[in-house]
């Protein structure tokens, strides 16, 4: 996602500008339009007030800006005004570019504006915690909203950790298989086919088939590595426009396991921003649009924003989404009931824990099925090219021996 500059007017007639994380001008246009704002205009970031650069988005660590916020919120716990609080907290900052952040965010809360405002003029900082330290400061409770925000990104980041551990040997084992299979055919096959030139023996068909893709694979390498960078290239492209990215995310999703772990992994997600925002005391719509600004698929992105008008309306979470056939039936069903039973934070929380469960259960049997079947494939694949290797080599001895 990319980050768009927004300036719109509401129902009354006020006009701002906003920053907003979208897929393109149109998909974020279409998107305030459909809540009923009045879009002046839709441009993609440049430069920030304040002098800092946007032309290539740099992220805040994780791991630093929750220690931050640890730390932040013990100190106004403690009495700290906030801007006292900034200014220790930047003196003990040792990331140069957080720090480079909460110097431009201390001057303009000097300058007289919320910190939830100074804040999100950084497109880096993710709007779930803008929008909390909003919902906190228009109920007095910022160290409430605060807590609640650390508790997100705590259980956030342990959930990712988990995804990221139960994906790197699977991910190591592609890539040697990859290096391995280049190996062979740009040097290991060539060589052999130096070794049988000079032998100018007879060779089976599959030999001569092999020796033939080892020698070409040899010569056009450079091509065939230049062509397939500017393939990657032209998808990565590709995937940012609409189209191109509502195929591959319908690609994604159909997928037999891995599209029902990502759709699992999006509704925990969202589930759980969700509940973070109401929790801290911000309406529902409002909510549902920041937490659905945050998903990486564009179905549910749409189907979110879709239900939010929906809710707008009148009409219920549950039958909202329901009606956008995105979430699936046992999570719908939970919400139901919490919207009856006046407990919807607390169940969404519940749908968020189930389905984390879910995904990390879902990944570890899918990865102990594909670990095995990579391994049979490179053995099966190495061992025939071997085999088409050596099978003149063996021929060749025992007609020495007869």
């Amino acid at each position: 996602m990319a980050e768009f500059v927004v300036k719109l007017a509401d129902e009354r007639g006020h006009t701002h500008q906003q920053i907003e994380q979208g897929y393109s001008v149109a998909e974020v246009r279409d998107r305030f339009v459909s809540q009923g704002y009045l879009v002046h205009w839709v441009k993609p970031q440049g430069l920030l007030s304040g002098g800092f650069t946007m032309g290539r988005r740099r992220k805040i660590k994780q791991s630093s800006f929750l220690v931050f916020n640890q730390q932040f919120l013990t100190l106004i716990k403690a009495g700290l005004p906030i801007l006292n609080s900034l200014d220790l907290l930047i003196k003990r900052q040792r990331d140069g570019h957080l720090r480079q952040v909460l110097e431009n965010v201390r001057e303009r809360v000097k300058g007289g504006e919320l910190l939830s405002d100074a804040f999100a003029t950084h497109a880096m900082v993710p709007k779930i915690y803008t929008t909390t330290l909003m919902a906190g400061e228009k109920s007095g409770n910022i160290d409430e909203v605060l807590s609640r925000y650390i508790n997100f990104q705590r259980l956030t980041m342990t959930f990712r950790k988990k995804l990221v551990v139960s994906l790197i040997y699977p991910t190591l084992l592609v890539i040697v298989v990859t290096l391995m299979v280049m190996f062979l055919f740009t040097y290991v096959v060539p060589k052999f086919a130096e070794l049988f030139n000079s032998l100018d023996a007879k060779l089976p068909a599959i030999t001569l088939f092999m020796l033939s893709v080892g020698v070409a694979a040899q010569k056009y390498f450079p091509f065939i590595a230049v062509g397939g960078a500017l393939a990657i290239v032209l998808f990565v492209q590709w995937r940012k426009t609409d189209s191109g990215g509502d195929q591959v995310d319908r690609v994604i999703l159909s997928l037999p396991l891995l599209g029902d772990i990502r759709l699992k992994h999006q509704v925990a997600t969202f589930s759980r921003m969700l509940a973070t925002l109401l929790q801290g005391g911000l309406p529902l719509v409002p909510s549902m649009e920041t937490a659905g600004s945050s998903m990486t698929s564009r179905r549910i992105l749409k189907g979110v924003m879709r239900a939010s008008v929906r809710v707008r309306e009148g009409q219920g979470l549950a039958s909202s989404l329901e009606e956008q056939d995105i979430f699936p039936g046992l999570a719908v069903e939970m919400l139901e009931v919490g919207e009856s039973t006046g407990a919807l934070p607390a169940m969404l929380n519940s749908v968020a824990e189930f389905y984390e469960e879910d995904v990390q259960t879902a990944l570890a049997a899918s990865m102990a099925l594909i670990e095995p079947l990579i391994l049979i494939v490179m053995a099966i694949f190495v061992g025939g090219v071997m085999i088409s290797l050596y099978l003149p080599i063996f021929s060749l001895g025992m007609q020495g021996a007869h």
